[in-house]
């Protein structure tokens, strides 16, 4: 009885969540996430740059030896560049962009599609430096995090953290090599000789992970506060996985599976995001193998997630309060994954398309800024929140209660608490903070939505 009841309310949310307007206009969803990772570039911005309001940024950032670090994105609010969450960031536009290509070319974003992606493997590319050393971080939090003000302005230090033999980092190489080879495969019909250069790149990091465990947060300072992970078999794994698709060579399926025993992956997790990973994992071995075990992993997860999973009033599903939005994205993601492996496809469709409407319009406000009515005017975001130049921008502009001078078009806020309760406060990081991770689940969500709505 019971269960039957939970069911009932759950279907009772799905049904008050739903829009009562017009239908949601994915393929722009689509256009301005795209836009939030253009105003997150860091480095020489390109000629065809489409955020007037940014320029050339951190053009000096450089290596314990000189090495040129320029590009790749700024994490959130701030300007260090964190390899480990932007390479997470990295493989799942990847991973939505190969299973949702129709729909980034209806909505006429597939060349920024292929652009959002390269610009942070090219960086990957340049951070490894050597097969067994890799910059996994640029800029330190303690110091940046005294500055409030424009990218184009930095005028700090910016050190260099690296992991090499000595000072390994499994999580980060397996994480890097997760996303250089999700990158290649996406440019494998492209550009020939990127991917080939890609794929090396992955290996060696590959090769790298397995032969020198370690955490990259006892190498990296501020790792250990702001993104610290949890193991480094997931990440082995993970890796393992994405070189499999891009190559085709079956040792790293054994690799994967054997991880999938060693580091205990089996059960069932409840949640998906950058030092989470199983439930992508599952799926991804489901994909590549057709198992019983593995699909009714997959199953598994998406039924605690639509059935059990705790959820707020309104209908969002509720993992924590950090980043409550991408939480509900990324699984709403991975369950339209397991849609795709033909597993209660109508039932996980509808369960992400509900989770998108919350986000985008059903509560009478949207979660994006610069999309639908009422969207977050005051995101906790630095570059934003300046005013035109030649004005100073300083701390002045974080505690200033008017809306953000520049529009952070399709940033997804952390989102509102377990109650439902936003406020749209630019010092409260817990309702408006915007980062790299938040955004990529998301977008792959709207695009795989996208996809079925026009199939």
């Amino acid at each position: 009885m019971l269960q039957i009841l939970t069911i009932l309310l759950t279907f009772l949310s799905i049904i008050t969540c739903l829009p009562s307007n017009s239908p949601t206009n994915y393929k722009e969803v689509l256009r301005l996430s795209l836009l939030f990772y253009e105003a997150q570039r860091s480095g020489r911005l390109p000629v065809d740059n489409r955020i007037p309001w940014r320029g050339d940024s951190a053009l000096e950032d450089k290596g314990q030896n000189g090495e040129d670090l320029t590009g790749g994105y700024y994490d959130a609010s701030d300007f260090v560049k964190f390899g480990f969450t932007m390479a997470f960031t990295t493989t799942i536009l990847s991973w939505g962009f190969l299973a949702y290509d129709d729909a980034y070319k209806k909505a006429d974003q597939y060349h920024h599609g292929l652009n959002a992606i390269k610009w942070a493997s090219d960086y990957f590319i340049k951070c490894h430096v050597s097969p067994y050393e890799f910059y996994g971080q640029v800029g330190d939090f303690a110091i940046d995090h005294k500055f409030w003000g424009r990218p184009e302005e930095l005028n700090m230090t910016r050190p260099a953290y690296k992991i090499d033999i000595k000072h390994p980092g499994a999580d980060l190489a397996g994480e890097v090599a997760a996303a250089l080879a999700a990158s290649a495969l996406v440019f494998k019909n492209i550009q020939k000789d990127y991917y080939n250069l890609a794929v090396r790149h992955a290996q060696e990091l590959y090769k790298f992970a397995v032969n020198y465990p370690g955490f990259y947060h006892e190498v990296i300072p501020g790792a250990k506060s702001f993104y610290q992970s949890t193991g480094f078999g997931g990440e082995l794994t993970w890796a393992a996985l994405w070189l499999y698709k891009a190559t085709l060579d079956k040792k790293y399926l054994q690799d994967a599976e054997l991880f999938y025993i060693k580091f205990k992956l089996k059960g069932r997790p409840d949640e998906f995001y950058h030092s989470k990973k199983t439930a992508g994992i599952q799926i991804l071995l489901a994909e590549a193998t057709g198992k019983a075990e593995y699909l009714n992993a997959a199953e598994t997860f998406c039924n605690y997630a639509f059935y059990k999973q705790k959820r707020t009033p309104k209908g969002l599903i509720y993992v924590e309060k950090m980043g409550t939005l991408s939480h509900a994205a990324n699984i709403a993601f991975v369950c339209l994954q397991a849609a795709g492996l033909n597993i209660s496809t109508s039932t996980y469709v509808n369960f992400a398309r509900e989770q998108m409407s919350y986000i985008l319009s059903s509560t009478g406000r949207s979660f994006v800024v610069g999309y639908g009515e009422n969207y977050p005017k005051k995101p906790h975001h630095s570059a934003s929140s300046c005013p035109d130049q030649p004005s100073p921008c300083s701390w002045d502009a974080y505690k200033s209660k008017e809306v953000n001078p520049k529009v952070l078009y399709g940033a997804l806020v952390s989102g509102p608490d377990q109650n439902d309760h936003y406020e749209d406060i630019r010092d409260e990081f817990l309702y408006n903070e915007v980062t790299l991770d938040y955004n990529c689940g998301f977008q792959s969500t709207i695009a795989g939505l996208l996809h079925h709505q026009e199939n």
